[in-house]
């Protein structure tokens, strides 16, 4: 635990790798759990796609647990 899943538009395998730590650590300092608790995917969805398989059947049944959207903070 945690388990921390990224959708997005395709990147290079250097910049999903830096992210992930980022990521990585961030949640080591502010969760509270060990690194080698977390685990991180990153999925790359072609930006004509977005809407289709992400925001249509992800998004917008979990909005009630949206803590940002469209990059303002909705809590």
């Amino acid at each position: 635990m945690p388990y921390i899943e990224v959708r997005g538009y395709p990147k290079d395998e250097e910049v999903k790798k830096r992210v992930a730590q980022r990521i990585k650590q961030v949640f080591a300092e502010e969760w509270g759990c060990p690194p080698d608790a977390i685990s991180v995917s990153i999925e790359s969805i072609a930006p004509e796609d977005w809407e289709s398989k992400v925001t249509g059947p992800v998004m917008e049944p979990n909005m009630d647990r949206m803590y940002i959207l469209d990059g303002k903070a909705v809590r």
